[in-house]
């Protein structure tokens, strides 16, 4: 899956990330320097910032692309699975969502990076095991920790999750 965003998105369009801070340093020694003014210098920050959110929104469009047709031939797999016996079936489905869960994972923690999407913190979240969901707690802030400890508690309330939650608020 890395290979196929590095191929299809990340080269293509010559991709690299910069945060607003970096961006905000190198235009702030710039008028330090004498070479703007502070004004240009905040014009030139906002326009960056806007036409890399606006960047992050296609690439953002192409990820769920390039996922979705990873989920498109995983569900022609798993059609072709049904035709068979039924326990193989099972077994088919829960490979392909595993062998998935990876890449969405990762547009997940993209997606969050980037400061887009929805404000709670895993996307698809309801869909999610148990399993599932403690493998996405890396790299959450703790308020992001939070978020998902509050909203299952009032949810599906698993023990499992909520343990995981706490012991990684707890380090």
């Amino acid at each position: 899956m890395r290979e196929a965003i590095t191929k299809g998105v990340i080269r293509p369009l010559n991709i690299v990330m910069l945060t607003r801070d970096r961006i905000e340093e190198v235009v702030n020694d710039a008028v330090e320097r004498g070479r703007m003014t502070a004004e240009d210098a905040q014009g030139m920050v906002t326009d960056l910032v806007q036409r890399g959110r606006q960047q992050t929104e296609s690439v953002l469009g192409d990820l769920e692309s390039l996922l979705g047709r990873g989920r498109g031939e995983v569900e022609e797999r798993a059609t072709k699975a049904r035709k068979g016996v039924t326990g193989a079936v099972g077994r088919a489905t829960k490979a392909a969502r595993e062998a998935a869960d990876p890449a969405i994972a990762q547009a997940d923690r993209a997606r969050r990076t980037a400061g887009i999407g929805p404000n709670f913190p895993i996307l698809g979240y309801d869909d999610l095991t148990a399993a599932q969901v403690q493998t996405r707690l890396d790299g959450l802030s703790a308020p992001e920790l939070r978020k998902v400890r509050d909203y299952e508690k009032r949810n599906a309330n698993r023990k499992s999750v909520l343990d995981a939650v706490e012991s990684k608020l707890n380090k």
